[in-house]
């Protein structure tokens, strides 16, 4: 059995900075992280350590502490509002390319585009940008397209900046399909880690038997790089921890691919990458019990 871990995985700046932000911010007093600061249990779990409580975004007020943490998926300014109003001491860790994806549905907004938001509903992310713009509609496939007002003639798109890029521009063109007279406008907020780490996965899909995702369940990121390497023709399987890799997913002379999600440790992916390992060994020992047994 061959390893192989993609040439781009893991742990993205944006969440990398959260962390270090939050982990210094919890130095110096108590805090609250309004959600899950990253799609990771290892690292909220390091965070429980550290005393940081845990809040709702979505119920300003009801927290144990004066200081609260936006996480890095970002909020609405109307809730980052209503947080002050109550009397905390609002500080934010939005990663800045979902900054970016906030000022591009504003400008499209503004400038008379009807807002459309390519993403999951109910991810944090995407109620954040949408928060401030009760009209936006959210679009996942092209069912969702019917919510798109009939009669709009300027319609403004962006995307959860963790979408495959590919499914945005498909998404995109069955809208220019079905709103033929309406000046349909892309801006492209897919971020750039998203970007490098399906195209890493693609290029290691062509050369793996099966794919081994590393990262949260409720990471986004993670289950489409599960997504893309199954549509690749890859078995792949999503696992949080070593643990939860089991032997009986692979064949002997499997190429075996390893990729991480976005908020991801570096230590998580090695320690996958050590069961991996193992695993091959245990194959490897089991193969050469098989050939002396056959020969005697």
């Amino acid at each position: 059995m061959k390893i192989e871990i993609a040439r781009h995985h893991g742990m993205c700046f944006g969440v990398r900075d959260a962390l270090r932000k939050t982990h210094d911010l919890a130095q110096s007093q108590p805090v609250t992280v309004l959600g899950e600061l990253v799609h990771n249990p290892l690292v909220q779990a390091h965070l429980s350590t550290l005393g940081v409580r845990h809040g709702d975004l979505d119920s300003p007020g009801e927290a144990p502490t004066e200081a609260v943490v936006i996480t890095a998926h970002g909020a609405s300014d109307a809730r980052r509002r209503e947080w002050r109003e109550q009397g905390h001491a609002v500080y934010d860790t939005t990663c800045p390319l979902v900054r970016k994806a906030h000022r591009a549905l504003e400008c499209l907004v503004l400038a008379g585009y009807h807002p459309v938001v390519i993403g999951r509903r109910d991810h944090v992310e995407v109620r954040g940008l949408v928060g401030d713009f009760p009209e936006a509609v959210v679009v996942l496939e092209a069912a969702d397209l019917e919510a798109i007002p009939a009669d709009a003639s300027r319609i403004g798109v962006i995307s959860q900046t963790t979408q495959p890029l590919d499914r945005v521009e498909a998404l995109v063109a069955v809208m220019r399909d079905r709103f033929p007279g309406a000046e349909v406008r892309l801006v492209d907020t897919v971020c750039q880690p998203t970007k490098d780490r399906q195209a890493a996965l693609a290029d290691l899909c062509a050369r793996s038997d099966a794919i081994v995702v590393v990262g949260g369940r409720n990471s986004n990121n993670t289950a489409q790089l599960v997504e893309t390497a199954r549509r690749l023709g890859c078995r792949a399987w999503q696992v949080e921890r070593p643990e939860e890799v089991e032997a009986g997913w692979f064949r002997r002379q499997d190429r075996v691919g390893v990729t991480a999600g976005t908020s991801t440790l570096d230590e998580t992916v090695q320690a996958v990458v050590e069961r991996l390992r193992q695993v091959a060994k245990e194959q490897e020992s089991l193969g050469l019990f098989d050939a002396l047994k056959a020969i005697a």
